[in-house]
């Protein structure tokens, strides 16, 4: 079945556990209309009153789905964790219902790669990668930490002393570390663009994009 196009901001989230509900929360705040679907009454009543609608179904089910008219939106999350067939099978489901944007949560890689071959278009793997992000931010070198495919990362991070007093262009720290400064943050001021004309100083916090050991290697300099 084709894809529907991508026009709207109705979510349907699949699985209310601590993913799918604290997703499901923030998806309301930043005004977008969320189904939150559930097979536990229990954690579907404690929900009732801050989602645009909230049921108790089984995902797994077609027919459930297109009563909540699942088939009329264009997102959905499934954030079942605990039943790994249950979030297999419903991720299928939806790929099947033709939902433009299927995001799913896996609990490891293998799952992951389960989830994309049945048709998800998006999938987290949460514990996974806070574990990552937080271990590159305890060594007190990174103070925040974001990597995407094709190990390539943002980090930032406090401008290196060898780096102080120079402007981009004279440190060449692409040439030398195969990293460049998007965005530097002066004490008391706001986060600006970097150019090559950009001088750093002590106490300036950068962020900085390049693969990912070149980013690690670029921030333990500070």
């Amino acid at each position: 079945m084709a894809r529907k196009p991508d026009t709207d901001k109705r979510i349907a989230v699949l699985g209310l556990g601590r993913f799918g509900g604290s997703l499901a929360l923030e998806l309301m705040r930043q005004r977008w209309e969320v189904i939150g679907v559930d097979a536990n009454p229990a954690v579907v009543q404690g929900y009732a009153d801050q989602l645009t609608h909230a049921a108790v179904a089984n995902t797994t089910e077609e027919t459930a789905l297109r009563q909540l008219g699942i088939t009329d939106l264009t997102h959905a999350v499934v954030g079942i964790g605990t039943d790994l067939e249950a979030g297999i099978l419903t991720t299928s489901l939806l790929a099947d219902l033709g939902v433009a944007n299927i995001w799913a949560k896996a609990v490891s890689r293998q799952h992951a790669r389960i989830l994309e071959r049945v048709g998800a278009h998006n999938v987290v793997l949460p514990e996974h990668e806070m574990g990552e992000r937080v271990a590159h931010l305890v060594t007190g070198h990174i103070l925040n930490f974001i990597e995407f495919e094709d190990d390539y990362a943002l980090v930032k991070t406090r401008a290196p002393a060898e780096a102080t007093d120079r402007t981009l262009a004279d440190s060449e720290l692409r040439t030398r570390y195969g990293v460049t400064v998007v965005s530097i943050k002066r004490p008391g001021e706001n986060f600006t663009y970097a150019t090559a004309g950009t001088t750093l100083y002590a106490g300036d916090i950068l962020i900085v994009a390049g693969r990912t050991r070149d980013v690690e290697a670029f921030a333990s300099l500070g």
